[in-house]
């Protein structure tokens, strides 16, 4: 580590510099000696440096983003040249052009953050071997090692011995305590933040190799920590804390107000969006307005997330533009005031019956307007008398199959459609059906 750390030497007095002036600031509250003016003057170098880090890390975000997106076809290039990896190869760097990903912007803050890290280890090494680094002088060397934080020293490890402990003014158990304590959170911080991501900031409607190999690194980055936790001075522990720390905090924020599409943290983003929109009437806000904007612009390429916004604002009385705002729907107003009398009613269906005799009181009315009271009679006279043709006829009919099953009478005629009747000896009108050879003569 120490081999490493050297190579960044270059920075260690640009880092020792800034240190030394959060130290003035601090020192005059809390003493110079403090572990407290130092500790702080170490979280206020992480927190300078990440703010620093900031468009950076909005890059880190939206490639993340981009190589989720771009999984399925990664998958698919992989299965047409599996048995040709150079084509394979150009094919990838060909999509990451069209696309505009870059696969190293998702590292480029740590990338960036490892200078500062390591030449933070080097000075807490000098400080702790009582050399000068830096603009660290003499006054201030000894000045930051008698400065404790819960009575471990700035520049002790957990695999110190006890002689080089106690070198610095402090017990071995102290030292232990402290430190395992500090690597037990700078773990658990790291596996925190990794799974936040993997549990609700990723489309969940995507299934490929790369969420499984983010939800591994979940797992193994915490233990890598650890392990080199105990290598680390208090003062570095105290550094990658606070930089866990603030990743967590940052990566909170971005899943909360700028979430991945798809993903949980979507849905309750866009049902907070919903309740905000019904609550005020419009859409608040110029961020909250672009993303509905992206919504809208998505047309039917929308997941299921933003069909159900749409569907409330829809349930809501209220139709989204094309500019982010919102407006109320006149048709689902009109509805919603109209209630029953909205609704279009449906006739209820009439019987056979039922249908005639509206048609004899339409006929009825109509010879009473003209003053035609023999038509009318006429009408409601037929009317009558149907009923009773067709149950004679009936009957006849129910005759005529009894005489043929017994054949010794001749089939019995049936009445005609205009009515009319014949007697037992006519025949039927018309031409008639022959005979089949199989039947009895």
């Amino acid at each position: 580590m120490d081999t490493i750390a050297s190579l960044f030497s270059f920075i260690t007095w640009p880092v020792s510099w800034v240190i030394v002036q959060f130290h003035k600031v601090y020192g005059a509250v809390f003493g110079p000696d403090t572990g407290w003016a130092w500790g702080l003057s170490i979280v206020s170098l992480v927190v300078l440096i990440r703010i620093c880090l900031i468009p950076l890390f909005v890059k880190q975000i939206k490639s993340t983003r981009n190589m989720q997106a771009l999984q399925p076809k990664m998958k698919a290039i992989q299965e047409r040249y599996k048995s040709d990896k150079q084509r394979q190869s150009e094919e990838m760097m060909k999509l990451y052009k069209e696309t505009g990903t870059n696969p190293l912007s998702s590292c480029l803050p740590i990338l960036a953050q490892s200078p500062f890290f390591f030449a933070l280890y080097h000075v807490l090494s000098a400080i702790a071997s009582g050399k000068e680094i830096g603009v660290i002088d003499g006054p201030l060397l000894a000045s930051a090692r008698q400065a404790h934080i819960f009575g471990a020293p700035l520049a002790a490890k957990f695999t110190d011995s006890a002689a080089e402990v106690a070198a610095l003014d402090a017990s071995l158990t102290s030292v232990r305590i402290v430190t395992a304590v500090m690597i037990v959170m700078m773990s658990a911080s790291q596996f925190f933040t990794q799974r936040q991501l993997m549990m609700k900031n990723v489309d969940l409607s995507v299934k490929t190799p790369y969420m499984q190999q983010q939800k591994m690194l979940m797992y193994i980055f915490p233990v890598i920590f650890a392990v080199m936790g105990i290598n680390f001075p208090v003062g570095v522990l105290v550094y990658w804390l606070t930089t866990n720390v603030w990743t967590m905090g940052q990566q909170m924020y971005v899943i909360n107000q700028n979430p991945t599409p798809g993903s949980k943290a979507q849905d309750s983003y866009l049902q907070r969006l919903l309740k905000s929109v019904t609550t005020h009437g419009e859409v608040r806000g110029r961020r909250r307005k672009t993303i509905v904007k992206v919504i809208v612009a998505k047309g039917g390429d929308r997941n299921e997330n933003e069909r159900r916004f749409f569907a409330g604002l829809t349930k809501a009385g209220f139709a989204a533009q094309a500019d982010g705002t919102v407006i109320k729907s006149d048709t689902i107003e009109a509805e919603a005031e109209g209630g029953a009398t909205a609704k279009r009613q449906q006739p209820k269906r009439q019987t056979k019956a039922q249908r005639q005799a509206a048609a004899a009181q339409q006929v009825v009315a109509k010879d009473a307007e003209e003053g035609s009271e023999p038509a009318a009679e006429q009408a409601t006279t037929s009317l009558e008398k149907k009923p009773q043709d067709s149950a004679e006829a009936d009957a006849e009919a129910k005759d005529e199959a009894k005489d043929q099953a017994q054949g010794d009478k001749p089939a019995r005629p049936r009445a005609n459609s205009g009515g009319s009747r014949q007697g037992k000896s006519g025949q039927r009108k018309g031409q008639q059906r022959p005979k089949h050879p199989s039947s009895k003569k």
